[in-house]
């Protein structure tokens, strides 16, 4: 994966969710979010 800021890395996040589809990136991205102690939505 080519290195993300952590802005970019939540909204890459967002969009694979919304399409739905390639659920192995969703997950990838998914994990790189938990590492970096991020999250993706602010009611969560």
């Amino acid at each position: 994966m080519k290195i993300m800021s952590n802005e970019l890395l939540v909204v890459t996040y967002r969009d694979a969710l919304k399409s739905g589809n390639e659920k192995e990136w969703i997950k990838i991205l998914k994990d790189e979010i938990k590492r970096r102690g991020l999250r993706p939505f602010k009611n969560r």
